[in-house]
């Protein structure tokens, strides 16, 4: 059985991500959405609410699953015996990133293989950031992410208030 680890925090989880899933889904057995638990960002969600929008993203799915971890994703990718860290390409300034990370792991763990996708052209512009910004400005992002995530993007801006300091602001805000 090949099991595959796609990383990342998922705060929130969206389709360019759920695209990048499913897909990573017929070429493994397995697929973990692994969410990372410390990035060093500013979060929306906690880490125990980001697993829970990501487990219900993939219900449906019976060879997707959800976990969090700690630490280096090499490290988890041994503690589960997944072979490959599956990763999604939206833009060229992504492949610069990623080749770096790839490198390192593979310095760390040259027995696991770091494989990439390259998003569908309708997600290029997803990012965690352009949607936690979208909603944070009571825009609609339901083109973005599934009627679940969006509902709980709602409920923890309106909790927030205006006065958040969360979501930095950028030209959307202009």
């Amino acid at each position: 059985m090949v099991r595959a680890v796609f990383p990342g925090t998922f705060d929130p989880i969206h389709y360019g991500h759920m695209d990048i899933a499913h897909r990573a889904s017929r070429l493994f057995d397995e697929i973990v959405i692994a969410v990372y638990d410390k990035p060093l960002k500013t979060l929306v969600f906690s880490p125990k609410e980001r697993i829970e929008l990501a487990t219900i993203s993939f219900a449906n799915d019976s060879n997707i699953r959800v976990m969090g971890y700690s630490g280096l994703t090499v490290e988890f990718c041994k503690q589960i015996d997944a072979q490959v860290i599956v990763r999604g390409l939206r833009v060229f300034s992504d492949f610069e990133y990623e080749f770096r990370m790839a490198l390192a792991n593979h310095r760390i763990s040259s027995d696991i293989e770091v494989m990439a996708l390259i998003t569908h052209e309708e997600h290029t512009f997803l990012s965690g950031s352009t949607v936690r910004e979208i909603a944070s400005l009571e825009g609609d992002v339901s083109s973005m992410v599934p009627p679940h995530v969006e509902s709980a993007l709602k409920a923890r801006f309106l909790e927030l208030g205006d006065e958040q300091d969360i979501v930095p602001t950028s030209s959307l805000r202009d």
